[in-house]
């Protein structure tokens, strides 16, 4: 006679026994499912603290010639201050609101990415979720960076050389 155990073990079927590798349609289809979001080139970028007065950080994103700022609080990503919100939040009342804090018109809790998740993700959040900036955080939720199109594209062309050779 069979015990519970027995035959809860007969049923077991291991689901790796089955498993077949994705075929991938193309050479940039695999590269884009299996590098990860760390083989782009994600920095540098810039951090600022909360507190930072609007006109510090147009100021700073004009000098530096970048298009985004990290907010940072305690080593913690709190949002993310790009040229779109300088446009959309800040241009039209510069005067009426440039003493207030950086925190008053970024985009708080902005999407990220982790630099295991597969480089197809930064493509994604670039592309079907229409940001051009995305902070990089590692496994321990740290700022590792900030992707862009123009890093994407230039890990894009990378790939693409050395998939051609």
């Amino acid at each position: 006679m069979n015990t519970p155990a027995d035959i809860h073990q007969e049923e077991f079927e291991d689901p790796l026994s089955v498993y077949e590798p994705e075929d991938h349609a193309t050479p940039l289809a695999r590269m884009l499912a299996e590098k990860p979001v760390s083989a782009i080139d994600a920095n540098p970028y810039l951090e600022i603290p909360a507190s930072t007065t609007i006109a510090q950080a147009v100021g700073l994103l004009d000098e530096k010639q970048v298009g985004s700022l990290l907010v940072v609080a305690d080593g913690q990503l709190q949002g993310i201050f790009t040229e779109r919100d300088v446009l959309e939040r800040v241009a039209e009342n510069f005067d009426a609101i440039s003493d207030q804090p950086v925190s008053s018109v970024m985009t708080a809790d902005p999407l990220v990415v982790y630099e295991d998740d597969p480089s197809g993700t930064a493509l994604a959040a670039i592309a079907a979720a229409g940001y051009r900036h995305v902070p990089v955080l590692n496994s321990d939720g740290q700022i590792a960076g900030v992707i862009s199109p123009r890093r994407v594209f230039t890990f894009l062309d990378g790939a693409a050389d050395s998939a051609s050779c």
